[in-house]
């Protein structure tokens, strides 16, 4: 058995620091310097666990019982499929939850908050808990303990364990560093995706939908797509760059979008 290396611990310590921290303080932005609402940074982390753990989980079931083989062989099939799975449940959630609640003062800051909460549960549950069990995995791996608590598995078991351990000394340490990076990514698409959604909700414009899908479609297929392909440090350049583009170009929408008269119309609808 090897040891986990510093740089790769020190990987894990920053990717989750962010998982965690950057919701936080993003949620602390809203709420003080935006004045947003606590509630919609639920209803965004709700959303996400019922529409993308829960329904679309159910989905891939179904679908790997039925066409597992044709995806293990066929990753531009995974890549498309994945990609609209994806989009579709998660694209269809925010605007069902955004309709269901749009009463509850339903702006462009709180649309921010619901971006917050849904990219925030989804880092902390994806990255947070993983790398808190991989660091105390790590930790007991280079003090020697780990193989000792080994000795109660069967031997299937134990070799299952220790392939899925292994990957913590045998990954570039770059691999760990990239899990924060790219939770910082995806939270910033989450909070786009909320926005073009939100102006879906109140605009009533079916296409401003249909274009959320579209995005969060093809980013989840370049990811897989060009993650079979290249490495992970080229990927997370390249969807860099390209949701820094939408970041901004929803930035400008968003800064150009009068507050007052749309809070006051939800406002008055609540009455």
């Amino acid at each position: 058995m090897g040891t986990v290396s510093v740089a790769s611990l020190v990987g894990m310590c920053v990717s989750l620091v962010i998982a965690f921290g950057l919701p936080i303080g993003l949620m602390i932005y809203g709420r003080v310097k935006l004045k947003a609402n606590w509630i919609w940074i639920v209803i965004g982390a709700f959303t996400f666990v019922i529409f993308a753990l829960v329904l679309e989980q159910i989905l891939h079931i179904v679908m790997l019982r039925r066409l597992g083989n044709i995806f293990a062989g066929n990753v531009l099939l995974r890549a498309v499929y994945g990609g609209l799975a994806a989009g579709i449940f998660e694209e269809v959630g925010r605007f069902v939850s955004m309709n269901i609640f749009k009463k509850h003062n339903l702006g462009k800051q709180n649309a921010f908050m619901y971006g917050v909460g849904h990219g925030g549960i989804e880092a902390i549950i994806l990255v947070g808990i993983t790398y808190i069990s991989n660091l105390l995995t790590s930790f007991m791996i280079n003090a020697g303990t780990f193989e000792a608590s080994l000795s109660m598995l069967d031997d299937k078991m134990k070799e299952d364990t220790l392939n899925q351990v292994s990957l913590l000394w045998t990954l570039h340490p770059t691999v760990f560093f990239m899990a924060g990076v790219e939770r910082i990514i995806a939270i910033a698409l989450h909070i786009c995706l909320s926005y073009i959604v939100y102006r879906a909700v109140v605009d009533s414009k079916i296409q401003l939908l249909l274009l959320s899908i579209a995005i969060h479609a093809g980013i989840d297929f370049i990811t897989v797509f060009l993650g079979a392909q290249i490495s992970v440090f080229m990927l997370e350049v390249i969807l860099f760059i390209i949701i820094a583009l939408i970041s901004i170009f929803i930035y400008k929408k968003y800064k150009g979008e009068k507050t007052d008269n749309r809070e006051q119309d939800y406002e008055r609808e609540s009455l």
